[in-house]
């Protein structure tokens, strides 16, 4: 990037701001216990409504993994009201569209509608918070659209499956051991009183958060979620266990044998977010750092380990600064036609010593920073990305204001900063590998990843 750039980019990102600033969240809590959470964007007539759970995988005991998702499946599947099929037909009807995903922290429902639809939303997810049939035979339907799901998301996906055996390895008392979708065996030995049971115990009013943003008149969306979800009956709510990881004393690594046609490499570090760390720069530092790796064609990454040695086709990291528990920092890759697993590893651990060696310099950070503002800048302009900022860092505990001061906070992290987390973070006593080994195809291909359903798991 160009120092250009960095400065009309500086300029641009220091107004940008200001004009979410001028749009305040306002915050009501029911007297059942829900939180709702409104902010007004009237740049064009539209809404955004979102309903977030605390529940997901993180949740889940073993024996049960992949329930969250399989309920966030049946939710669809019809009320004494709202027959199954007809949430959807109802709100395509009414010009809009709709969705959920499931992740490890939450599950989420949202609808984007023309502005005057919102009473619709609500009538509708009011509606199956607390009045869902789960009739058995659409349980037994919806478990085999789901095992499907992980049959050609997963068991066909060299890549995915990897990933997966590779969470697994990396934690041992962690529930993000557990994959989102869950075991085969578990999803299907999951019976119709399984889900009766998780439902009324974390679908309700006093464990959710209503996300509204567009087009709106606070005052109004209060009315009509007074007037929807204010007769809900709250839930008493089990206290969680608490599910830290045990402390790491090794390095540890696996092999995954699959049919695919290139390896693959990932490097996984347990690091702190916002809500688990012990100092509250770290997680800052390690964006910047994460920005250092893998932002963008000038990062190192792809500018030492594609173009320049040309040991990986393709190499990247990730890291989510708000999960409710501590993360894993991750890079991986493919190694290149000609370059071994091995060597991919050993290029990859050699960027990471570099960081824990070396201060970044002030015009790479400068860069990077400013990509990571923009980055940040750029999302914000989505209304669905608004609504997804505040439900989650809601529903993982931080607050939705955490945020608030995010691009200060990473203009405001040094080159010293960068290196300790490195140092503290990124050593071997925290690093869990795993390695894709290719076995032969057999005249066939990975199958494609398409969803088996219009559900997405995040």
């Amino acid at each position: 990037m160009s120092s250009n750039w960095i400065i009309i980019a500086a300029l641009w990102l220091a107004l940008v701001p200001a004009s979410f600033a001028a749009a305040p969240v306002h915050e009501f809590t029911l007297a059942n216990g829900l939180k709702v959470l409104v902010r007004e964007d009237h740049r064009a007539p539209v809404v955004v409504s979102q309903i977030w759970y605390k529940v997901g995988s993180s949740y889940e005991p073993s024996g049960l993994t992949g329930i969250s998702h399989l309920l966030e499946h049946m939710m669809f599947k019809g009320t004494p009201d709202v027959p199954g099929g007809e949430f959807s037909r109802i709100i395509a009807a009414n010009g809009g569209d709709e969705n959920a995903f499931t992740s490890h922290d939450y599950t989420a429902y949202f609808q984007t509608l023309e502005k005057d639809r919102l009473e619709t939303s609500f009538r509708l997810e009011a509606d199956r918070m607390r009045h869902l049939l789960l009739k058995p035979e659409e349980v037994a339907k919806e478990t085999q659209v789901v095992a499907e799901e992980r049959r050609l998301r997963t068991d066909d996906q060299p890549e995915s499956l990897t990933q997966e055996q590779f969470m697994a390895a990396a934690y041992v008392t962690s529930p993000y051991r557990h994959p989102v979708i869950g075991w085969m065996q578990d999803i299907q030995s999951i019976t119709p009183d399984d889900l009766k049971s998780w439902y009324q115990r974390w679908y309700a009013p006093n464990n959710a958060t209503l996300v509204v943003v567009g087009d709106v008149d606070p005052a109004k969306v209060r009315e009509l979620a007074e007037k929807h979800f204010g007769p809900l009956q709250p839930s008493t709510l089990a206290s969680l266990k608490p599910a830290a990881e045990v402390p790491q004393q090794g390095e540890r690594r696996i092999v995954v044998k699959a049919p695919a046609e290139v390896p693959y490499v990932a490097l996984g570090y347990k690091a702190p977010t916002l809500k688990t760390a012990a100092e509250d720069w770290e997680p800052y530092a390690l964006a910047v750092l994460d920005g250092v790796l893998d932002g963008g064609t000038s990062s190192r990454l792809s500018r030492n380990l594609v173009r320049g040695d040309q040991v990986a086709v393709a190499a990247g990291t990730s890291y989510s600064p708000v999960s409710r528990l501590d993360e894993l920092f991750v890079l991986a890759g493919n190694p290149a036609p000609g370059r071994t697993s091995a060597e991919l590893e050993q290029a990859l651990r050699a960027e990471v010593a570099r960081l824990r060696e070396d201060l970044v310099g002030t015009d790479e950070l400068e860069r990077v920073v400013a990509q990571v503002v923009a980055a940040d800048v750029y999302r914000r302009d989505s209304m669905f990305y608004q609504g997804m900022r505040l439900g989650t860092l809601e529903t993982v505990g931080l607050g939705w204001s955490k945020l608030d001061d995010y691009v200060q906070r990473i203009q405001a992290v040094t080159p010293e900063q960068v290196r300790e987390v490195a140092r503290k973070y990124l050593i071997d006593d925290r690093l869990t590998v795993a390695t894709l080994e290719p076995l032969p195809l057999d005249g066939r291909r990975p199958a494609a990843p398409g969803p088996a359903t219009d559900h997405a798991i995040r």
